[in-house]
């Protein structure tokens, strides 16, 4: 935001019936320059309309893959080359869709920024988000084109058979298309990205907008590798174990190795690290402080959204600006109620019932 933005907006704030002569008189400019201004800060979602309804609250952008995931599973043996009865499922997924999903349901004013086809999933997507009140108005939908799909078989125990994963529509976001949205990078308290954008996009959203919080989802091991000489461009980061050996060359054994990796990545200039132990916790870090989370003991049922909900809850957690370990500790309060419903998101998760469970597990 430019400083006569800056001067403009205050004076909305304050006289929110001002008219632009009133203001151009005011700043001593012309009313033809503030009826720019004015343009510039409604598309950069300062002012809502043209009532100047200013935007208060702090929002979240989420920049990453949506999907819809299609699993079957037959209702007895499996038998190959034949027809088999049984279920098909459909759900929403993607990184970044459920990390966005997660920070909505969790109060959170939350951007989406994806891509989709102009398919019937893609609508459908579109859809849900309207649902539940996720800005996707900025998301990139291709004409013709199909929206990224995660087909699975499964057998009659649940366990994989065979997958197909048609996930091109990522790949079609474009620098071009990206820098069209630096103004809703540049006003979000905090950005998350996950690796399964193009390489050439994240470079563009660090290089253009260096004075944003960045968050990485690393999203898998693969994946991992294509941001390792970009890692010390985000304030946090959340990797696992493995993913944390790679960024940075040391092999984790203990804590006292984990300590090594996270000093390594601070080094590097990550702000914050939280290392992701499974069934032993979450490690964090940020040079002041450091220490392991315990997981909050709760029945699993599913665990597949735990990451998601983990990285949505640091982002909250960074807006309500707690202490590191405070962080770490709500964050695993949002795992542990993600892996609680056979749904990849569950459909209960509220702030009220997060706050509850981060005061019960003090």
């Amino acid at each position: 935001m430019t400083t006569r933005e800056r001067e403009i907006l205050h004076l909305l704030k304050t006289q929110p019936l001002i008219s632009q002569n009133e203001l151009a008189d005011t700043l001593g400019i012309t009313r033809s320059s503030v009826a720019v201004h004015i343009t510039n800060l409604m598309k950069k979602g300062h002012i809502l309309g043209k009532g100047y309804i200013v935007r208060e609250d702090d929002y979240v952008c989420v920049i990453g893959g949506s999907n819809i995931d299609i699993q079957g599973f037959p209702k007895n043996e499996l038998i190959f080359k034949d027809s088999n009865v049984g279920e098909v499922k459909m759900s929403l997924g993607g990184v970044g869709r459920n990390i966005a999903e997660n920070l909505v349901r969790m109060g959170v004013e939350t951007r989406f920024i994806s891509v989709l086809g102009d398919d019937v999933y893609g609508q459908k997507i579109l859809e849900e988000a309207r649902a539940i009140g996720l800005n996707m108005t900025e998301s990139l939908v291709l004409k013709g084109e199909a929206t990224s799909t995660y087909l699975s078989i499964l057998d009659a125990s649940k366990d994989m058979v065979l997958a197909i994963s048609h996930m091109d529509a990522i790949d079609r976001m474009t620098v071009d298309f990206i820098r069209s949205k630096r103004h809703i990078i540049e006003n979000a308290s905090v950005c998350v990205l996950d690796t399964n954008l193009p390489l050439q996009v994240i470079e563009e959203i660090l290089n253009s907008c260096r004075n944003t919080t960045f968050f990485l989802d690393t999203v898998s091991t693969t994946k991992t590798k294509k941001v390792k000489a970009l890692i010390g461009r985000f304030h946090t980061i959340k990797p696992n174990r493995i993913e944390a050996e790679i960024l940075t060359g040391i092999k984790i054994t203990d804590e006292a190795s984990m300590e090594s990796a996270a000093t390594s990545l601070h080094e590097k200039g990550v702000k914050e690290v939280f290392i992701s132990l499974g069934s032993d916790g979450v490690y964090y870090s940020d040079q002041v402080s450091r220490g392991i989370i315990p997981p909050v003991s709760v029945e699993m049922i599913n665990a597949t959204g735990a990451g998601d909900a983990f990285i949505a809850a640091l982002a909250l957690a960074h807006q309500m600006d707690l202490k590191i370990r405070d962080k770490a500790k709500l964050a695993a309060c949002a795992a542990s109620i993600a892996i609680s419903h056979e749904n990849t998101i569950n459909p209960n998760m509220t702030r009220d019932l997060l706050m509850e469970k981060m005061e019960a597990n003090k």
